[in-house]
């Protein structure tokens, strides 16, 4: 599958960043050591690679899918071989006191990376999934990063969204407090993070689900209305290396817009995809139709799609990787874009919302509506999509 192609382009976004300083990456990664949370997720998995193949001293990876993990290191060990560093992987909860004993085993590392989230929509569909969301987002980041302050870290890295900026969905907006809570201890830690775009392919993705679709023969779906800026799993990876290596405290990187990175919608893609493994779309007009046309289409190398309009809460209709208050550097790399954040610590903010969420979670039982109050007064130009229409309800 030519990813590339797919989402409209003939080359890698950071080619250019990467080989110009390539010398210097591999001199830092070789020296250092790493932890990676989150590692065996899309991006997670492209970052540790990127770290495993410079040849780093040390580096651990965490996650809480043992499956995965199994894959990554599968994956690496048949495609780069070994090190002679200590690459080793762990299937623990961050959240958990297991974690906690294990960070108290060892836990020094020059570069903690935290790539776990959860990432779509539909967690903010009913307020326990919300609020696991917050755990993740928010207080585990939290968490990992004080855990590193106490060990000595030099740098801390934390991947955040495009849809941080302006947000119009609980995942965005819990990207944009943990960035909040990231500013309050930069005094203590240099820290960095990035917003990207979405990574094509990536575990769960609606283009993922593509071939899970095909593989089941099952019809494509798609809404053509929206619009989304695609960087492949491998650029992800080498976005976040970047940041954590080369950001200044408080530096969110991103990708420069540029005729390299453009806009293409969901149902562009999935003509292009059937068009390489050989299908022409064809397209239905309700679900029943699409379901019940599987087989006989297949059979003249044509696949049922449903193309519509979205309708889905929290689907921002167009996105952006900064807001217009916010200090840029677009001259540093060629490539990549960087906002540059003065110290600004909502102290009171912070703990408002930190005191809040404990009681809820002491009283055993919240509403969803409540968390959304509690989003907008930390976030005050929030402005929540709520259609009434979640992923649960969609083909």
């Amino acid at each position: 599958m030519n990813i590339l192609n797919l989402i409209g382009r003939t080359k890698g976004l950071f080619d250019e960043d990467i080989l110009t300083h390539e010398k210097e990456i591999k001199e830092i990664v070789s020296s250092s050591s790493f932890l990676v949370i989150g590692g065996a997720g899309s991006i997670g998995m492209a970052v540790t690679k990127e770290i495993f193949k410079r040849n780093p001293k040390k580096l651990h990876v965490i996650d809480i899918s043992e499956n995965n993990l199994v894959e990554l290191v599968r994956d690496i060990r048949s495609s780069k071989g070994y090190i002679d560093g200590d690459f080793r992987t762990f299937a623990l909860d961050i959240g958990s006191d297991l974690y906690d004993a294990f960070i108290k085993s060892d836990g020094k590392y020059d570069y903690v990376l935290n790539l776990s989230a959860l990432k779509h929509v539909r967690s903010e569909k009913d307020p326990f999934t919300l609020m696991r969301m917050i755990d993740v987002n928010i207080f585990n980041t939290d968490k990992t990063l004080q855990q590193s302050i106490e060990n000595g870290t030099k740098k801390y890295f934390c991947v955040s969204t495009d849809k941080a900026a302006n947000p119009v969905n609980m995942m965005g907006a819990s990207k944009r407090i943990m960035e909040m809570f990231l500013m309050r201890k930069s005094s203590e830690i240099t820290i960095s993070t990035a917003r990207f775009a979405n990574v094509a392919f990536s575990d769960g993705s609606l283009l993922h689900g593509f071939n899970q679709r095909i593989q089941k023969r099952q019809p494509i779906v798609a809404p053509n209305d929206i619009k989304r800026y695609f960087v492949t799993p491998e650029e992800s990876g080498q976005l976040c290396l970047m940041s954590t290596l080369f950001g200044e405290n408080r530096d969110v990187f991103f990708p420069k817009l540029s005729e390299n990175l453009h806009l293409i919608t969901f149902a562009e893609i999935a003509e292009k995809y059937l068009e390489q493994i050989g299908y022409k779309p064809y397209i239905c007009e309700s679900e029943d139709q699409a379901r019940e046309m599987v087989e006989e289409l297949a059979k003249q190398k044509k696949w049922p799609c449903l193309f519509a309009k979205s309708d889905t809460t929290g689907e921002k209709d167009f996105e952006e990787f900064f807001t217009d208050t916010e200090v840029l550097d677009m001259d540093r790399f060629p490539n990549l874009g960087i906002i540059k954040n003065e110290l600004n610590i909502e102290t009171n903010q912070i703990l408002s919302f930190e005191s809040k969420i404990a009681a809820m979670r002491y009283q055993g039982t919240w509403e969803k509506e409540e968390i959304v109050e509690l989003f907008n007064k930390m976030i005050p130009n929030f402005s929540h999509k709520e259609t009434g229409k979640y992923l649960d309800s969609k083909m």
